[in-house]
């Protein structure tokens, strides 16, 4: 399995050798603190254009903020629950990552958050940024988030000061706003 795991400093892509379909299984069900990689390149986004790359490598799963892999995986009818999916705003600093959280399906809210277990959570139609290191808004069908990194906001409504809003109008409006 191809996944990019993503930490406060680096970003670390790989292969992994794995019986598991599911990325959120994977990391959740490993006996070891850490995963081995194979085929790895790690870019440092605090000091952009230093990359290293290597045939393997040890990544500490408590040092990884979110992971991400491009395969599609469609479960399995027997090892699915019934959940809910709610949008939510899952903060993992310096990262923001929006998406799906799923739920135990017929309860609140805020029960639901409760509920929630595991040490890497997926987010299904995610998007994730992060504003601090310049990381430009990237979509993914699935994003696993550490679970004890994670600050999660559902529902969640946005809001946008009145000094960005008038700055967006006169930008699209080709004036600048009222000083």
């Amino acid at each position: 399995m191809n996944l990019m795991l993503v930490t406060d400093t680096s970003i670390v892509r790989g292969r992994m050798l794995t019986r598991r379909r599911r990325l959120s299984d994977m990391l959740n069900d490993t006996e070891h603190p850490f995963l081995v990689l194979h085929e790895v390149e790690m870019v440092d986004v605090v000091a952009p254009g230093r990359t290293v790359q290597a045939a393997y490598a040890q990544v500490n799963l408590d040092a990884v903020l979110f992971a991400v892999t491009s395969v599609p995986v469609v479960p399995s009818p027997e090892l699915t629950t019934p959940k809910a999916a709610q949008r939510a705003f899952i903060t993992v600093p310096p990262y923001v990552v929006v998406g799906r959280i799923h739920l135990q399906a017929g309860g609140d809210l805020h029960r639901g958050l409760g509920t929630l277990v595991g040490r890497f959570l997926p987010v299904t139609d995610a998007v994730y940024w992060s504003d601090a290191l310049g990381v430009d808004r990237t979509e993914a069908l699935m994003v696993a988030v550490n679970h004890a990194r994670a600050q999660i906001l559902v529902p969640f409504e946005e809001i946008v000061p009145a000094d960005d809003i008038l700055r967006r109008i006169g930008a699209l409006s080709g004036y600048d706003s009222p000083q």
